[in-house]
């Protein structure tokens, strides 16, 4: 048996290393014929390879694509690697990933017609030190997101910056086993986003200038529903002021400007331990979905909110929401930092600050029936703890490697 046992950790060992020796670095150079040389060493990377990036500007007119398992792209860093798409031909994205444990790192895209990096069913992938942005000023032409991994398990996201989303800046969507962590949204219609997914923690981040700094969003007709198990933690969510520059028709463009953190229709959310200051409607929104019809089995209601340590800095003074003004001078000139809309429930609010409800438990109530009115919601939470993400191994060891 120790024979067999000796034989085997050989012949493991031996794969190992083979893998680790077949591995390859593709270096691409900025320069004339980069879309060509870029997209090519995509395509003929193995798993194992890194496809390595020089500095300088590659001037890029068509998408990007990678569907090749266990390969990392990676630049000289997100000031000295920039992927310029201003003269792309197509709408799409710039990168899309559509394969596993892939690490994107140390480099920028701009300017991209669609989503900045789209990865799609792509599991334990990496996004690190990375810079996606639109350089003019907030526009509803520009990208939807930033970055947008969708329908994938297991998602880091460590140290992105996104600016001018005309819907989300850092967006994840329909996923399971999220970590979104030192990361800076700037400008974008939705600072941070995640939508319909189970599992996430969203921490040591930086939400400002954005109309809203924080979503948590469940919505109907998608192939996953039900949110839940979202902690937001240690967050600095400040001056959420920008004008909703969102396409007409999208959930996002309903956002009011001066929004800290909205959470809709999820279950088991926390949120503690933020900085809030400067959000000119509320730091803290808790409401139904109320927006139309709801597919099979989906759950519209807010459950198990609770909110608890954080700083809250002055709020309510410039609410964007139908009446705002008028709710705003009968509470003495401002709102207080939590606004619900009186569905769902229960939800405790242990940060000493004031809380007012719409009165509208009923989602068949129009939004013209809302009475508000203070509300207390400092009764201590009694239902078990949300538990943190832990990613694989493998994933935060790529994110710590040099």
């Amino acid at each position: 048996m120790k024979l067999m046992q000796g034989a085997m950790a050989a012949l493991l060992a031996a794969t190992v290393m083979t893998s680790a020796a077949a591995a390859k670095v593709i270096d691409v150079a900025a320069g004339e014929g980069a879309q060509q040389r870029l997209q090519e060493a995509l395509i003929l990377a193995e798993p194992g390879d890194t496809v390595r990036l020089g500095e300088g500007v590659f001037v890029l007119t068509d998408g990007l694509s990678l569907d090749v398992d266990g390969v990392t792209v990676r630049g000289a860093g997100a000031e000295r690697t920039i992927l310029d798409f201003a003269g792309q031909q197509g709408a799409g994205e710039g990168l899309l990933v559509t394969s596993d444990d892939v690490v994107l790192r140390d480099f920028a895209v701009r300017d991209t017609r669609g989503d900045g990096i789209k990865s799609k069913a792509a599991h334990r992938i990496v996004y690190l030190n990375l810079k996606v942005e639109w350089t003019g000023e907030p526009e509803t032409s520009n990208g939807a997101y930033g970055v947008y991994p969708v329908e994938s398990e297991h998602v880091l996201i460590d140290g992105v910056f996104v600016r001018g989303a005309s819907d989300a800046g850092i967006y994840v969507g329909q996923s399971r086993n999220i970590i979104v962590r030192d990361s800076v949204a700037v400008q974008n219609v939705a600072g941070i986003e995640i939508e319909n997914s189970y599992n996430a923690d969203v921490h040591d981040n930086v939400a400002t200038g954005n109309t809203g700094g924080i979503l948590v969003f469940d919505l109907p007709g998608l192939p996953q529903q039900g949110g839940h198990s979202v902690r937001l933690f240690d967050n600095i969510i400040v001056n959420n002021m920008t004008a909703n520059f969102a396409p007409a028709g999208n959930i996002v463009a309903t956002v009011p400007a001066g929004s800290g953190v909205i959470v809709m229709a999820n279950r088991d959310v926390e949120i503690f331990d933020n900085v809030f200051e400067g959000n000119g409607t509320a730091n803290i929104m808790i409401t139904a979905y109320r927006y139309g019809e709801m597919s099979e089995g989906y759950q519209p209601l807010p459950v198990r909110i609770r909110a608890m340590g954080n700083l809250h800095g002055r709020t309510g003074f410039q609410p964007a929401l139908p009446g705002g003004a008028e709710m705003a001078a009968a509470f003495g000139g401002n709102l207080p930092p939590v606004l619900w809309d009186g569905a769902g429930g229960p939800i405790s609010i242990a940060d000493q600050v004031g809380a007012i409800s719409l009165g509208l438990p009923d989602l068949t109530q129009p939004r013209e029936a809302a009475r508000p009115a203070p509300v207390d919601l400092s009764a201590p939470a009694d239902w078990p703890r949300v538990p943190a993400v832990v990613l694989p191994a493998s994933m935060e060891a790529a994110a710590a490697a040099e």
